[in-house]
């Protein structure tokens, strides 16, 4: 498994960040960035809250660009600005079950997800409890949070 250091981290999760800030803004989601990084420490794909269409989170528009059973999702870690989703429509599986389907073992975030549109989200702790790797980077909340300043006061 890609076990990088903490500048490695900071770096890959600021690439998120800057890909957060090219989301469309909408009333009713986050503009959230995601990039999937592979044990030798390339970037295997990337993707932005609604890229391909209003309801995609940027999750599942960089899972989308890899086939499901790429090996190399199996060493791979995904860097997301915000919790990966616990619950969504019945149409759209949440993200943090999509992470744990494609086999990802390391997942690293910028900021855990408010109450604005879930109670609960609960994305970080179903993932560690599958047995999944998640750290957090609350030094760059703020820069998370920013993309998302079309929602007002999120703190």
């Amino acid at each position: 498994m890609y076990a990088p250091d903490r500048d490695q981290d900071l770096r890959w999760i600021q690439r998120a960040i800057d890909l957060a800030a090219l989301c469309p803004p909408a009333a009713g989601a986050y503009s959230v960035g995601a990039v999937i990084v592979g044990e030798d420490g390339t970037e295997l794909a990337a993707g932005y809250s609604r890229a391909t269409g209003p309801r995609e989170h940027a999750e599942e528009v960089a899972l989308a660009q890899l086939p499901p059973n790429d090996p190399r999702l199996a060493g791979a870690t995904i860097y997301s600005t915000l919790e990966p989703c616990s619950q969504r429509s019945a149409s759209h599986t949440p993200c943090a079950q999509r992470i744990l389907e494609a086999g990802i073992p390391r997942v690293v975030i910028a900021w855990r997800e408010p109450t604005l549109f879930v109670d609960d989200c609960v994305g970080y702790e179903q993932l560690v409890e599958a047995g999944v790797t998640v750290v957090e980077l609350p030094e760059l909340t703020a820069a998370a949070k920013a993309a998302n300043a079309h929602l007002g006061d999120l703190a």
